[in-house]
């Protein structure tokens, strides 16, 4: 079996992947990491990718015994259904993910692709808050 993430670059993004890192080592699985981007150029592609497998590997830590791998996939307009089709895919044992604090109006007009994942993941969902 496997934990998820759903990472992205930030505060946020970095605390779900140390959470996810401690779920994966207390179940004794394998870390699977989704990012999604907006787009990517070709170009840049294995730069970025190198980036996030970066800061994965610092989460890690010195303990090679966490096997892990980097799921990045581009959704233009909707980043929570790309989230979720990667969710069906992996069928994880739990999917962690980051959340902020919002204001009503944010909330209001705005949504949230950490509460649609939260809404309709199928599998159990362990979010983690910033601040």
């Amino acid at each position: 079996m496997t934990v998820a993430v759903a990472h992205k670059v930030g505060p946020t993004g970095r605390l779900a992947l140390e959470h996810a890192v401690r779920e994966a080592r207390l179940r004794s699985t394998d870390l699977a990491v989704i990012h999604i981007v907006d787009s990517i150029d070709a170009d840049r592609a294995e730069g970025y990718r190198l980036g996030i497998s970066d800061e994965i590997e610092r989460a890690v830590g010195a303990q090679p015994d966490l096997t892990w791998d980097l799921h990045l996939e581009t959704a233009v307009s909707d980043p929570a259904a790309a989230v979720l089709q990667l969710v069906q895919t992996l069928a994880p044992e739990v999917l962690v993910i980051g959340a902020r604090k919002r204001s009503p109006v944010g909330k209001a007009l705005l949504g949230s692709v950490a509460q649609d994942v939260i809404l309709e993941a199928s599998v159990p969902v362990l979010v983690v808050k910033v601040g």
